[in-house]
């Protein structure tokens, strides 16, 4: 019997409503032009973005309006709650459970504040046991869907046998701040959307997704904080977001990540695949240069920026979707940047 977590299934779910780049720098143009005067000069982040459309939990209109943090709060309360709802149920059928014997949920979101937190609004929803644990996480970010899925992993190897349920949730577009933008707003204006994610993981046996996760390490940067993060302001969460995270990730990934891969005992050579948050099309640049892979190699990590945006912490799981259903070559890499600033990985093998 093998005492590390498999897969069981994962699932995604994204908001209904959807926009593209274009309708995007148009809605920047009105709202944000006449807030920021060097707003011309930014506008080849929509273009450059390699971002054909989005997702969103509100239409575009509803963005136009200044929003407090009361609007802000009501509405992630009600849309993060109906996308946990969808990509939960997702991972459950994917993996052949119903709700009622899920022993853990780790519910992993940065972009609003829920206590309760969401997967108890969902608990009757779902149709959860009263006794199931709950582990809500905040404050992770970008990182949130790899360092989610190492806890989850770790929780289920704690107690083989349970079934152990991530969700992951991101409602990125209710950060959208109008009144007096900056140059990070107008940025992330151009890269997030919306999106969930959800994976049930249970030690003890095989996984029907095909995947196991063997191993899990982070790197924080000391002196860092200011790269990402949240500010917080009178209108809500305002991204702090550094043009600095492609040359960062140029000149101090390989290192951070020789340190991971020795701790585990795993040749470089050794890893024949990469599964790596999106985080934007300089950051997939960038990453390929780190790592020494040929230019274009994450295909898929550009496949999902150009359909879903930066979601931000589910990213790297929409990542993973794909590259479990396209079937795992050998040992592959999880990997994903966030607040810290960090680096969170996940070593995972196909299940034999």
């Amino acid at each position: 019997m093998s005492r590390k977590a498999a897969i069981l299934g994962i699932a995604t779910a994204v908001p209904p409503y959807q926009f593209t780049q274009e309708d995007a720098l148009s809605a920047a143009r009105d709202i944000l032009a006449p807030r920021f005067a060097g707003f011309a000069r930014l506008e080849s982040v929509f273009t450059n973005a390699a971002i054909d459309k989005r997702h969103a939990v509100m239409p575009i209109d509803w963005y136009r309006e200044p929003r407090g943090w009361r609007d802000r709060s009501h509405v992630f309360l009600e849309k993060a709650t109906e996308l946990f709802i969808e990509a939960a149920n997702g991972a459950l059928q994917h993996a052949g459970f119903a709700a009622r014997e899920v022993d853990t949920i780790v519910t992993v979101s940065s972009t609003g504040i829920a206590t309760p937190g969401l997967e108890a609004r969902a608990l009757i929803t779902m149709g959860f046991r009263e006794d199931v644990r709950r582990v809500p996480v905040f404050g992770l970010g970008c990182a949130g869907g790899a360092s989610g899925l190492t806890l989850a992993a770790r929780l289920a190897e704690a107690a083989p046998w349970e079934k152990v349920l991530l969700v992951v949730v991101e409602t990125c577009t209710l950060a959208f701040r109008s009144l007096a933008p900056n140059k990070a707003d107008i940025v992330a204006s151009a890269l997030f959307g919306d999106g969930a994610a959800a994976c049930l993981l249970r030690a003890g046996e095989e996984g029907s997704a095909g995947v196991r996760v063997v191993g899990s390490a982070e790197h924080t940067w000391p002196d860092t904080l200011d790269i990402m993060g949240w500010d917080i302001g009178e209108e809500g969460l305002g991204v702090i977001f550094s043009q600095a995270i492609p040359g960062f990730a140029r000149a101090h990934l390989p290192d951070a990540l020789a340190r991971i891969l020795a701790g585990w005992g795993v040749a470089r050579e050794t890893i024949v695949d990469y599964v790596l948050h999106p985080g934007g099309a300089k950051v997939i640049d960038a990453l390929e240069d780190a790592l020494m892979l040929e230019s274009g190699s994450l295909q898929r990590e550009r496949e999902v920026l150009r359909g879903y945006g930066n979601m931000s912490a589910p990213t790297v799981l929409f990542v993973l979707e794909r590259a479990v259903k396209a079937g795992l070559r050998g040992p592959t890499l999880l990997g994903a940047l966030g607040p810290g600033f960090t680096l969170s990985c996940a070593l995972m093998e196909p299940a034999r």
